[in-house]
């Protein structure tokens, strides 16, 4: 089989577990997942870049970190092509790994081209796949047209037959060009297709990855609420034939670190009466949130506020902020990235620490 299963991410915690912390293996989906988990955002699209993080990657899963993060269009397409290699070599199953991908922003093939626009217009309007109204800034689009052949192409491209998460990615951007309630409109088009994709095997969940949506209030330009979206993800799976409750969104990625705490600090979404913060809405309704910016962009690798550098543990400040990540309620994972295999080694050594008890993660907003 190529995707994660029950099976292989349990044998997987049996072999490496021991060398981790108690809570450093989560639930997720059908199995377990590390949780630091290896990014594949930056860097430029070079050959050189793409061998260390093949590199990183391979010792990152060969060591105990079995979830991957990436996208279509990171680094020119060059990143899922890079983890596709990777878990070729690597000794590890398939069925022992996750692998999240992300559709949303019109990917470069290799390189950014000296044209952006003419290259957008002879790959993806001409041909169909979008119309010039599809896009937002020139750049993004989520119609069930693009996003079928985005999902298809990261399946070539990550050389596996079923991804275990794929989000739609900073569905905030469409807010530039329509109304919020359009945007919602478009996301439950695109959950309903992705519950097309599910049933037929392509995937075997989806979320929303976002950078700004779920922490700004209502009446911010980027604001989405994450209460509306899961509800179109139920009225979503409606459409394909499942019931309600069986909808195929499962995670949500948005950044969380040290520094940028609003998912946790900022009480914008409204359930029943009651105002709450992402990760606390996403802990009560059960979806998985995946941290990214863990180490903001390493910005947190060298310096930390004061209170977490007191309180979280670990042997370095890289550590410290990893493991104040995923301390917070609802975070299954922080997510690092890997570009060099020395970060990996050290990013992965979190999980030696455990993270803060609930109290003393609370204490540091006090």
């Amino acid at each position: 089989m190529t995707v994660a299963t029950r099976d292989g991410t349990w044998a997987y915690r049996s072999r490496f577990g021991d060398a981790y912390g108690r809570t450093y293996f989560r639930r997720f989906g059908p199995g377990v997942v590390s949780s630091v988990g290896m990014g594949t955002y930056l860097g430029d699209p070079t050959a050189a870049v793409d061998e260390r993080y093949r590199a990183a990657l391979v010792e990152g899963v060969e060591s105990g970190g079995n979830h991957v993060d990436t996208a279509v269009n990171y680094r020119c397409g060059r990143s899922e092509r890079v983890v596709g290699r990777a878990l070729s070599a690597a000794d590890v199953s398939r069925e022992a790994v996750t692998v999240a991908t992300k559709g949303g922003f019109v990917p470069f093939d290799g390189e950014r081209p000296a044209d952006p626009g003419a290259y957008v217009r002879r790959e993806f309007v001409d041909p169909g796949l979008v119309s010039p109204e599809d896009l937002a800034h020139g750049s993004h689009a989520m119609t069930p047209r693009f996003l079928d052949a985005m999902l298809d192409r990261s399946l070539a491209a990550l050389g596996v037959e079923t991804v275990d998460c794929y989000y739609v990615h900073n569905p905030e951007t469409q807010l530039a060009i329509r109304s919020e309630a359009a945007v919602y409109d478009l996301l439950e088009a695109a959950f309903a297709r992705l519950e097309e994709r599910r049933t037929a095997g392509d995937l075997s969940a989806y979320g929303v990855a976002t950078w700004e949506a779920f922490r700004v209030p209502p009446g911010n330009d980027a604001h989405l609420s994450l209460p509306t979206v899961v509800e179109r993800a139920r009225r979503a799976a409606e459409r394909a034939g499942r019931d309600a409750g069986d909808h195929g969104l499962r995670a949500i990625q948005l950044p969380f670190n040290a520094r940028m705490a609003g998912a946790f600090t900022a009480d914008v979404h409204e359930d029943g009466g009651e105002r709450l913060s992402a990760l606390s809405y996403a802990d009560r309704v059960g979806l998985d949130v995946f941290a990214s910016a863990a180490l903001g962009q390493g910005a947190l690798a060298d310096t930390l506020p004061r209170a977490v550098a007191e309180t979280a543990a670990g042997d370095t400040p890289a550590q410290k902020a990893i493991n104040f990540a995923r301390s917070a309620p609802a975070v299954t994972a922080a997510l690092v990235g890997c570009g060099r295999s020395e970060h990996v080694r050290e990013n992965l050594a979190a999980g030696t620490f455990d993270p803060l008890g609930a109290r003393a993660f609370d204490e540091t907003f006090a």
